[in-house]
C-alpha cells in the first residue's frame, strides 16, 4: 500500500464515481481501478461495491474512510514540522478554535506561548467543536478553545 492507492481511495470514496474520479485525477480508469484493486488485495476486504450504475463503500470501505483523512493529515504535519525545524523551531503547538472564537483573541495567550518558548511553531485552525473534539481525541491537535455558553 502506498500513498496513491489512498489518494485513489479517498477520491472515489468522495465521488463514489469512476469516471470522475479518474478525470479529476488526470489519469485513465485502468490505472485507477487498478489501484483500488491492489489495495482491496493488500487489506484483503473489498472497499466498494461497483455496478454499471453506481459505486457505494462497503462497510469495511466505510470504517477505511474514517482513518484514510488522519493518514493525509498526519503526513502534512511531519512535513509542516520538518519545515518548521529548518527554520530553527524544535516542535509545534497545534491549537484548535471552535466556532466563536477568533485567532485575535488569542494575541496575548499567543505572546505569552511566545515568550516562554520561542523555538515552538504555533499552528492554529479553525474548525467546528464537534471537529475539534475528533481532533483532540484524533491526536490532530493539541489543545482546543471554545467560547464559554
Amino acid at each position: 500500500m502506498d500513498i496513491r492507492h489512498l489518494r485513489c481511495f479517498l477520491a472515489v470514496a468522495e465521488e463514489l464515481h469512476f469516471a470522475r474520479v479518474a478525470e479529476r485525477l488526470h489519469i485513465e480508469q485502468p490505472p485507477l481501478l487498478r489501484a483500488i484493486k491492489e489495495l482491496e488485495e493488500y487489506l484483503g476486504v473489498q472497499l466498494f461495491v461497483r455496478t454499471t450504475h453506481s459505486t457505494r463503500l462497503t462497510r469495511a470501505g466505510k470504517l477505511f474512510m474514517e482513518y484514510v483523512p488522519r493518514v493525509f493529515t498526519a503526513l502534512q504535519q511531519a512535513r509542516d514540522s520538518v519545515k518548521a525545524a529548518a527554520k530553527g523551531f524544535h516542535g509545534q503547538l497545534r491549537d484548535a478554535l471552535s466556532d466563536g472564537i477568533t485567532p485575535s483573541r488569542f494575541s496575548i495567550f499567543l505572546a505569552l506561548c511566545r515568550q516562554k518558548e520561542p523555538e515552538i511553531e504555533i499552528r492554529l485552525s479553525e474548525v467546528p467543536l464537534v471537529q475539534q473534539i475528533k481532533g483532540l481525541h484524533g491526536d490532530l491537535c493539541d489543545v482546543g478553545f471554545s467560547p464559554v455558553g
